[in-house]
């Protein structure tokens, strides 16, 4: 691309405020580039010891492109950068990929993307602050942004109705190697304890989706079907196989927002009673999101309250904790959500959500959810306090 793209960029980011979602900076002989960005000031408050406590500042900055190759073939690219300012910073490239649009007939890249089931779980990831849980790679399979993937998708059933879409997807040693056998707690296998997963390896996997948006009537309906396909070595070479399906529902007309997702993965893994004396018995992970939001127009912006329930949890495992005779300890997370938007136009919102957290002591979520520090600047405290979280977030 030609050297003054930049000259042009880099002024045009300064003056932003007035953009609407990104700011066109190049378009010319059916060549096109966009530039899009979100600065999100923002604090969890909880009491110390809580995983995502304190400041959760961020900024992202992201590209999109285009470019007509001939009247029916067009080439694009899309990437985006996340830093992290709070006290866990960090940095991620959160997209980077490159495809084909072939109009009818589909698109397809590869690249760092969303996995496939990503279109699910986006129907119940739209709360203020939190929420998204169903999208992780360490529960379920192509649910989150994942590296190395090959996506065809075609939002047009080949022409015939804009009402069907659907997506194929193949993940070369993607993200998936943070999925776990069903439990994250940590089984003492040998004098060693190496109780990781999959022992940091990558994973092969697959995947489809489907959606139907249902005529004009603001429903839309949705399912998808994952599963990784390598072998993996753990304990004393066991294989296994992460398999998640999933089904969501929303409605979004007349200024009412409603959506319900239902993820479950299943593990194949053995069963017979290791070092630590736990079972394990194609264990599963099942998980239910429902949320309701209602945006009301004022004089000055739009204010849009949300109500929302999530719940994940563990089955089919065998041990003093988890077995069919004690119920509790299974839930990776469950908690209620109130929260509200207010967009004072289309740059700028404010955002509060209070974040009722129903894990008890003894759940595996409340494990997960609890940080120990080295220095012990505090007391153990299990994952289980209320969280509010407050923000305003700038976006072009």
């Amino acid at each position: 691309m030609k050297r003054n793209l930049l000259a042009i960029a880099i002024p045009a980011l300064l003056v932003a405020a007035g953009a609407n979602a990104s700011i066109e900076v190049w378009n010319k002989d059916g060549n096109k580039v966009d530039f899009y960005g979100r600065v999100k000031a923002a604090n969890n408050i909880t009491d110390r010891g809580q995983a995502g406590e304190g400041d959760d500042t961020s900024a992202r900055l992201g590209m999109s492109g285009q470019t007509q190759i001939t009247d029916g073939i067009t080439g694009y690219g899309r990437w985006e950068y996340e830093a992290k300012a709070g006290k866990d910073s960090h940095n991620e490239v959160r997209y980077a990929f490159a495809g084909l649009n072939f109009g009818d007939f589909g698109s397809f890249d590869y690249g760092r993307n969303d996995g496939v089931l990503k279109a699910i779980t986006a129907y119940t990831d739209v709360l203020p602050q939190f929420g998204g849980d169903a999208a992780n790679n360490e529960w379920n399979v192509l649910s989150a942004r994942t590296k190395a993937v090959a996506t065809y998708r075609n939002n047009n059933l080949f022409g015939l109705t804009d009402d069907i879409s659907f997506a194929l997807q193949y993940a070369d040693n993607g993200d998936n190697s943070l999925t776990y056998d069903g439990k994250k707690s940590k089984v003492v296998l040998d004098e060693h304890d190496n109780f990781d997963g999959f022992k940091g390896d990558s994973r092969e996997a697959y995947g489809a989706n489907v959606q139907w948006r249902i005529f004009d009537t603001g429903l839309t309906v949705g399912a998808g079907y994952a599963q990784t396909a390598g072998k993996s070595k753990y304990y004393e070479g066991e294989t296994k196989k992460a398999r998640t399906w999933s089904t969501g529902i929303k409605y979004d007309n007349y200024n009412l927002y409603l959506a319900a997702n239902y993820f479950q993965t299943k593990f194949n893994t053995w069963n017979e009673r290791v070092a630590g004396g736990d079972r394990y018995d194609d264990p599963k992970i099942k998980g239910v999101e429902l949320v309701a939001q209602y945006g009301i127009d004022l004089e000055v912006g739009r204010l849009t309250p949300s109500l929302a329930y999530v719940q994940h949890k563990l089955s089919n495992i065998e041990d003093a904790y988890y077995d069919d005779n004690h119920k509790e300890g299974r839930n990776l997370a469950k908690y209620v959500s109130v929260g509200m938007t207010y967009d004072l136009n289309k740059n700028f919102s404010a955002i509060v959500e209070y974040k009722f957290n129903l894990l008890k002591k003894y759940d595996q979520g409340a494990e997960d959810n609890t940080v120990r520090e080295s220095n012990g600047r505090h007391k153990y405290k299990p994952g289980t306090k209320d969280v509010l979280g407050v923000g305003l977030i700038y976006q072009f």
